[in-house]
């Protein structure tokens, strides 16, 4: 099975591609000042932030209005003729970001059919943490009602000998250039080059190798081994699956074999990419009796158990999670406070800087716990054996560090 291939994408022409491209919607939730300056920048120009719902507004009032208006841009810029189609393609992309690194990837589209989001999956693609089930019904309606889509997802490889995008960078000078500018809002800077044709037909050949040798080096791994994972904007492929699967429901009539809907665009990087970054991110519960909570938690902790550092204050200690409990210590700890703060008072909180979650710790009634570091080497090895994380366990990168929506498809 293709599960990732070329597609016929769509980019604007004539355009100002500095106000056009903005980061994803998921991004600066808490931060309603970095998108009004958007808003702002955007005013009176085409760009994607008209065709989008952000995070922060899922639960505002009108919001089936803020759909409308959304699918209705869409609409109207597909009518006016601003896009160029680049059938039979892929977009390889540069992205400079803020710190100096150079982020390699290429946009093309993956089969929803080899998709499947449930924590038991076996399927060829599969996302790496738990999604928030709350974010999904709006994202369904705005995903089965649009006519276009615009990806922020970044989909995973596990491509130690860095054979299948990198030889992209030593090609690129001789691949038509697309596009080339500098992010808002100190997102960096973008570059993206055109493959079709040989190019294309040589990374085709590349990604089949890569598949054989995938499954020759997880064969003793236990259980059922996956090609890609969704590393950020799981939400999204979500919403797609979903909606693919309502149109199938409702019209089983239908061929689905060549159609639009069955495809979700992505940016495919390697997770070795040394641009690509995981950090754990770390838990802090606050307003809750941080004494009680740490003694429930000791009535699970056992010899030779997962070691979670704690914080209270200017207390520091070590719990030992029963192993028994789950695959992985975020899983346990997880479990625990879900349960915990079911029953008890309190807020979770997910931290990415360890300095943070000290800090936030020696607030009155709170309590910090320190994650183990996530090794790349083990990332796809605990996905296939233990299943997706947690929802928030980890992030691939800065919220300006993650992909700005720029090309788009037609999905209807």
């Amino acid at each position: 099975m293709n599960v990732f291939r070329s597609s016929s994408i769509l980019l604007p022409q004539d355009i100002n591609y500095e106000k056009w491209s903005v980061v994803a919607c998921d991004q600066f939730s808490s931060e309603p000042r970095y998108w009004n300056r958007v808003r702002r920048n955007c005013e009176g120009y085409r760009s994607v932030m008209h065709m989008i719902l952000l995070d922060g507004d899922l639960n505002k009032p009108r919001v089936d209005d803020a759909i409308r208006y959304a699918n209705e841009t869409m609409e109207w810029y597909l009518n006016d003729g601003i896009f160029r189609t680049y059938d039979n393609a892929y977009v390889y992309v540069e992205r400079r970001l803020p710190c100096g690194k150079v982020r390699g990837g290429l946009i093309g589209a993956v089969d929803l059919e080899a998709y499947d989001y449930h924590n038991n999956s076996v399927s060829l693609i599969r996302p790496s943490e738990k999604i928030v089930e709350e974010r999904l019904p709006a994202r369904v309606k705005i995903r089965k009602d649009a006519v276009l889509e615009f990806p922020h997802v970044q989909l995973m490889c596990d491509d130690d000998r860095k054979e299948l995008i990198e030889p992209f960078a030593e090609m690129k000078d001789q691949l038509p250039l697309l596009y080339d500018f500098d992010l808002m809002e100190d997102g960096g800077h973008v570059t993206g080059w055109l493959v079709q044709g040989e190019a294309a037909e040589a990374f085709d050949a590349r990604l089949e190798r890569y598949a054989s040798d995938f499954y020759k080096k997880y064969q003793g791994v236990s259980g059922v081994p996956m090609l890609f994972a969704v590393g950020e904007g799981n939400l999204s492929m979500v919403s797609a699956k979903k909606a693919y699967e309502e149109l199938k429901s409702t019209n089983p009539d239908m061929d689905y074999s060549n159609h639009p809907a069955r495809y979700a665009l992505v940016e495919l990087e390697n997770l070795y990419d040394p641009a690509v970054h995981v950090e754990r991110v770390h838990r802090v519960v606050t307003g809750t009796n941080a004494k009680k909570l740490l003694m429930k938690l000791q009535q699970i902790s056992v010899p030779n158990g997962f070691p979670v550092k704690w914080c209270i204050g200017t207390e520091h200690g070590v719990v030992y999670l029963d192993r028994q409990l789950g695959q992985r210590a975020i899983s346990v700890l997880q479990d625990f406070l879900d349960d915990y703060l079911g029953e008890h008072p309190g807020k979770l909180d997910y931290i990415v800087d360890s300095r943070n979650v000290e800090e936030l710790a020696c607030q009155k009634n709170a309590i910090g716990f320190l994650l183990p570091k996530v090794e790349k080497e083990f990332m796809f090895p605990d996905l296939i054996a233990g299943g997706i994380f947690p929802r928030k366990s980890f992030d691939l990168c800065d919220p300006n560090e993650m992909r700005y929506y720029l090309e788009g498809r037609i999905i209807k």
